[in-house]
This record gives structure tokens, sequence and C-alpha cells, in this order.
């Protein structure tokens, strides 16, 4: 796909953000996946990524696909599509989850389509998204008074955040990251995963860090651009940013810079769903709503069966992490 054309798929799909970009689907090549791209005849987009797992292969669609969900033909023609590519790389189902907000007309009509409710969640069901287009002022008063009086001290302290594409940071990033899933009990991208993203997004990818007046690390963030969106899609921290406001600093540098470069809107990627304390996205949540942008709950994750056995069994394994990894 050109980015010509990727810009006229963003114009018709202004939800579009970079796991359906063609640079998503360079970067899962390089990582030796099978991908699919497929345009339904003019009416829709769709990366589709093939999934190579121990309980059963399966075809993944993030944040897609991307089509008109009122129109029934349309509807049809992508789901038989993306349904045969499934059949023929022996896929035991397809895993999708489209941009569409978890009304109750939209998880009915999903259920109405056949498509079962995924036990796993899939890019970022439930998060905030900041409206950019506002003045510095008006972004820094919509914030929760506390996280508006955390980058005011960022600014009193000196805390400096500097951003760059360069391999030596994102190598760091990950050193950092792999000690913060430690001590925060996640699984991070690997070095490899990461250098694709670097690789194949080149200056929409960067790695932002904040930093004390004498050059201490506190906070980093691997922010993503595509489209008309910025995703803080990855994050670490030092035993600093316990003690000082760096991550405040981070994402208040990174709304700046987003509005200057004409992007629509951030997000923040990622919060526990509602009434779940012990979700592994509970600490962030207080931490990323606090900034003043709109708790948005996407439809969860559908998965359209082909084969029903080995859907079962996929179920079982699937449950059982579900409820081990407190997702």
């Amino acid at each position: 796909m050109s980015e010509v054309s990727w810009g006229e798929v963003v114009k018709r799909f202004p939800e579009a953000n970079f796991l359906q970009s063609p640079e998503y689907q360079k970067m899962n090549e390089i990582l030796g996946q099978k991908v699919y791209a497929e345009d339904f005849d003019g009416n829709g987009w769709a990366i589709m990524t093939v999934r190579d797992a121990k309980r059963g292969r399966y075809l993944e669609i993030p944040c897609g696909p991307l089509i008109d969900w009122n129109d029934k033909k349309i509807v049809k023609l992508a789901l038989e599509r993306i349904a045969a590519v499934a059949r023929q790389e022996k896929c035991v189902f397809v895993r999708i989850r489209p941009q569409l907000l978890a009304t109750p007309e939209n998880l009915t009509m999903l259920e109405g389509l056949g498509l079962k409710k995924s036990p796993m969640h899939l890019a970022a069901e439930h998060t905030v998204i900041i409206n950019l287009d506002k003045t510095e002022d008006e972004l820094l008063a919509n914030m929760r008074r506390q996280t508006r009086y955390e980058v005011r001290q960022a600014i009193k302290q000196g805390i400096k955040v500097t951003s760059s594409n360069d391999e030596a940071i994102f190598k760091e990033f990950r050193e950092v990251q792999a000690e913060t899933a430690r001590r925060q009990n996640f699984v991070p991208p690997n070095l490899k995963t990461l250098l694709a993203e670097r690789e194949v997004f080149k200056d929409n990818a960067k790695i932002y860090v904040a930093e004390t007046a004498t050059d201490e690390k506190i906070a980093y963030g691997l922010i993503i651009k595509s489209g008309k969106e910025g995703d803080y899609y990855e994050a670490a921290s030092t035993d600093l940013n316990r003690k000082l406001p760096g991550a405040y600093a981070l994402l208040w540098q990174v709304m700046k810079d987003l509005k200057n470069e004409g992007y629509e809107r951030f997000n923040l990627w990622g919060i526990a769903p509602p009434g779940q304390p012990n979700h592994r996205y509970a600490g962030v949540t207080t931490f990323k709503t606090g900034f003043g942008g709109e708790v948005v709950e996407f439809v969860p994750a559908h998965d359209l069966v082909i084969s029903k056995m080995g859907y079962l069994k996929d179920l079982v394994v699937e449950k059982a992490r579900k409820k081990r990894r407190h997702l």
C-alpha cells in the first residue's frame, strides 16, 4: 500500500491508528510473520497477521477491519474474505477488535454476525483519548487538579524531556523496561520487536525520556504516530519515578508535540475496565485519567470461529491465562 492510499484510508476512516497501517504490516513481516492486506474492493481495509500459538494458529486484526459496519453487504463481504484467508492459512479462528464503541447496539450487531466474545483482550479496549484541538491552557485546565500540580512541579524542578529515534535509546529503553516489567509483573516486548518498530515507523516512532536537571533518567515512553493519532504505546521508569514527576512531564511534552505536529488526538493506550481493582492496568489508570481525556470503551475482541473443536481447546487455555494474569 502506498502512502497516498493509506492517507485515503485514514481520510475515510479517521478512527484508524498504526495497528492497521502499512508500517505495521512491514514490521510484522520483518519479525517473520505472514501478513495479508485486503481492501475489500475499495470498500474498507484490514491488515491481518497470522499468529502461531501452541494452542492453535489464528488470524489477528487489531483495531480493524476498517469498514462501514452499518453496510450489511460490505460487512458480509469483509467477513467472507477474512474467513477465506483464515481457512487458507489453516487458522482455528480469527480475532478482531473493531474501532467501534462498546454500545449495546454494536455488541448486539457483532453477536448477530455470529462472532463470539473473546476471552482475551486485544489492543487497548479501555483507554483514555485526549482531544488535542485545544490551546495548551485549555489542555492544562482539563487535567485533574493533582495532575496539573505535578506537571507544574516538574517544570519548577527543572525536569527536562527529550525524544529520539536513535537505535541506542531503543536499546536503553528495552533494558529499563525489562526491569520495570520485573517490578510490575508484565511481559515486555523483546528488543527485536522494538527495533522493527523503529525501522518501519522511522521518526513516527520515538522514545521520550524525562530526566532530572543533572541528567538522571526518570521515565521513558514509546510514542508511535500514524493517521490522525499518536499512541503512548509502551512505557518504562526508574526508581526515581516514584519520587519525581517525570512521567507527568513526559506526557505533557508529548501532548504539546503532537498538537504542534497537527495530530488530532493522543491515545494513552490501556486502562483497567471499571470495577476491576485487581486488573493489571489498575495502577496506571488513575495516572492516565488525570490528563483530562475522554475515557473510551471499544467493543471487546471478538472471534470468528473457523474450527469448532480447535476453538474449544483454545478457550480452555485462554480462560486460564486470563485468570492467572489478572486480565
